[in-house]
């Protein structure tokens, strides 16, 4: 599988802080990855050293197929950049913004620029300076998205923004260029559970998870078990359970490696006469598990 960015031991130390203790990654070309991680994990750290802002410590990072330190020039004719603190030509209208960059993008698409204009409502004769910072965040997207790039690289896009403009965000990520690919952070969980294709879990610098979503999203669930008198005395559980906790007479976990026939197998090895049910989780809900355990990669 072709690689659009590609990490291996990748640290960034910044004097006694490690940022990145490495970190090892694969983003699949044609994919919509998510870094999702508590604020500190590393995530912006990850970003700058792809976009080359920054250098890393020690490791290796790829873009493209090339050393992130090879991003610039004509390579970023290939890149589109969007991140939450995105600085913009504030004293230029709307329409200037777009005339201004058109020469710097051979595969600029005009068409595509029209139909990004008016799909986000952008008023071409205001200033970028006058509109609201949603408004901005969409501007600066469908010029991220205009020129047609091989990669988009979005650092928490969704940060402050009111849910319409975050639906009309995910809708133009959804209709991104075909075969293009979406790296982006984010904490909003609830969205990229509408739109990603895979996630990373990200805390203190190191990459504790990274699948497709739709796998992670069938290996994990909710188990509730509940016997006829009081709960027993639990103990000699599966490594895969985790946050075991008891109540008068039922048990609670979370199974993360949910496979139907062997978790039902598991369950009844060690209890007899229990009522099982098991609920699916949302994004959201493993992010809060995976937070709270101290394991290593699930």
């Amino acid at each position: 599988m072709t690689t659009a960015i590609y990490a291996e031991k990748l640290a960034k130390r910044y004097r006694a802080v490690d940022a990145l203790r490495g970190l090892n990654l694969s983003v699949p070309e044609g994919s919509i990855y998510t870094l999702v991680g508590p604020n500190g994990a590393g995530k912006t750290t990850a970003i700058k050293i792809f976009m080359n802002i920054m250098e890393p410590t020690s490791g290796t990072a790829e873009v493209l197929g090339l050393d992130s330190k090879q991003v610039k020039g004509k390579v970023l004719s290939q890149i589109g950049y969007v991140s939450e603190n995105q600085k913009l030509p504030l004293w230029m209208k709307v329409g200037e913004f777009f005339e201004y960059l058109r020469p710097f993008y051979s595969t600029w698409d005009r068409d595509l620029e029209g139909q990004l204009i008016i799909q986000f409502d952008l008023p071409a004769n205001r200033r970028l300076k006058q509109l609201s910072r949603g408004m901005r965040m969409k501007a600066a997207l469908a010029s991220a998205l205009a020129f047609r790039p091989k990669l988009v690289v979005m650092d928490e896009p969704f940060s402050g923004l009111d849910p319409l403009v975050r639906d009309e965000l995910c809708q133009a990520i959804l209709r991104r260029p075909e075969g293009s690919t979406v790296f982006l952070s984010s904490h909003d969980l609830a969205e990229v559970e509408t739109f990603g294709t895979h996630l990373g879990f990200l805390e203190n610098g190191m990459l504790r998870l990274s699948e497709e979503i739709v796998s992670l999203s069938a290996r994990f669930r909710e188990v509730d078990l509940l016997f006829e008198g009081q709960a027993p005395v639990v103990s000699n559980l599966p490594e895969s359970w985790l946050h075991v906790s008891t109540f008068p007479s039922g048990l609670r976990f979370i199974e993360t490696h949910f496979d139907e026939e062997r978790t039902n197998a598991d369950i009844s090895e060690r209890f007899v006469n229990v009522k099982r049910t098991f609920r699916q989780m949302s994004l959201r809900e493993m992010f809060v598990a995976l937070a709270k355990t101290s394991q290593g990669k699930f």
